[in-house]
């Protein structure tokens, strides 16, 4: 093994702010401890939360790195004691829960999978953030089964397009979205949606009563909340399931939850950043069960919208604010 260098480039939040805050850096070598390995980072998804962060809205866990970056891939550089199962030169793609925005990064082992077969790095590290986050939500908490309809709000998004895919690979009846444009519902009906609807000029519920013949949907993942919650409530069939994994459209609404007993509903959801690495762990371990055969077998694929430079995460953030985006965006070291 080479000599590793005693610095590395990162891109860092100067102050919470604009994406103009984000500004290249270096630091010194970060080296693993105890179950963890160094990765030299030859790719770096893009995800909301890194933006919610560099707003300053979204600090990391305690002893987190304040790097930005969720999600990596590249190559094994060093191993921490008590990894037996990872080898140096490995490729690999890891969960972090920081300082992916750089060209070294370390992660935890338990965190990391191997690159699936046939996908490129840049490929690599669009999947992690949003595959744990589908897989946890819709397949854990939400006990989506196969024959079951589901509702996926935010269909053009990195999880959204993820959400589609796995419903679809997991034998989904109906699998139903929401997008902000015609462009955006053809890409998730082509990823496998019976209907995408354009949420600016139909009404989301109307649609999903029509097409289940008024029985509504056994699952819905929602990443908007606001006034889409009582929506949801709604759009549910008798005994279904509500995930939410964010409130873009706000936390706080006043709502009536008499639907939650008269159709023996499930609200739910959860945060996947916070997670202890064990509990990440536990979830890397199905999705390399369940999910890494459908990679490698090309049943299911990242979407890949459009790449930058590392030193141009500023311009990737700024992409990612349009929301003109279909699936994922990814930094290139």
């Amino acid at each position: 093994m080479s000599e590793l260098p005693k610095t590395i480039t990162i891109i860092e939040i100067s102050e919470p702010g604009g994406p103009e805050v984000l500004k290249p850096a270096t630091r010194p070598m970060p080296m693993p401890g105890a179950g963890e390995i160094l990765i030299e980072v030859k790719a770096a998804g893009v995800n909301r939360p890194d933006v919610q962060q560099r707003q300053g809205q979204y600090d990391p866990p305690p002893g987190a790195s304040d790097i930005p970056g969720l999600e990596i891939a590249g190559r094994v550089a060093a191993i921490g004691l008590g990894v037996h199962d990872i080898a140096i030169g490995d490729e690999v793609c890891a969960l972090v829960a920081g300082g992916g925005y750089a060209n070294y990064c370390v992660a935890p082992a338990l965190q990391c999978l191997p690159v699936p077969k046939g996908l490129t790095f840049i490929e690599a590290a669009a999947v992690p953030e949003t595959f744990f986050t589908v897989w946890t939500n819709v397949f854990e908490r939400a006990r989506f089964q196969a024959g079951e309809s589901i509702l996926v709000h935010g269909g053009s998004s990195g999880i959204g397009t993820t959400a589609i895919q796995l419903a679809r690979a997991f034998g989904a009846g109906q699998i139903f979205a929401t997008a902000g444009s015609i462009e955006k519902c053809r890409a998730c009906e082509a990823l496998g949606a019976t209907r995408c609807i354009d949420y600016k000029i139909m009404d989301f519920l109307a649609v999903v009563r029509e097409m289940t013949g008024g029985r509504g949907v056994d699952v819905i993942l929602d990443m908007v909340g606001g006034d889409y919650m009582q929506k949801n409530l709604s759009a549910l069939a008798m005994e279904g399931r509500l995930v939410n994994v964010a409130y873009l459209k706000g936390a706080k609404i006043e709502i009536n939850f008499a639907p939650i007993m008269l159709k023996r509903l499930t609200v739910t959801g959860s945060t996947l950043r916070p997670r202890t690495v064990e509990q990440k762990g536990a979830i890397a371990a199905c999705l390399r069960r369940q999910v890494w055969p459908l990679l490698e077998k090309k049943q299911v694929k990242p979407v890949i919208y459009r790449t930058f430079p590392l030193a141009e995460a500023a311009a990737a953030h700024r992409l990612m604010e349009t929301s003109e985006h279909i699936g994922k965006i990814v930094l290139v070291c």
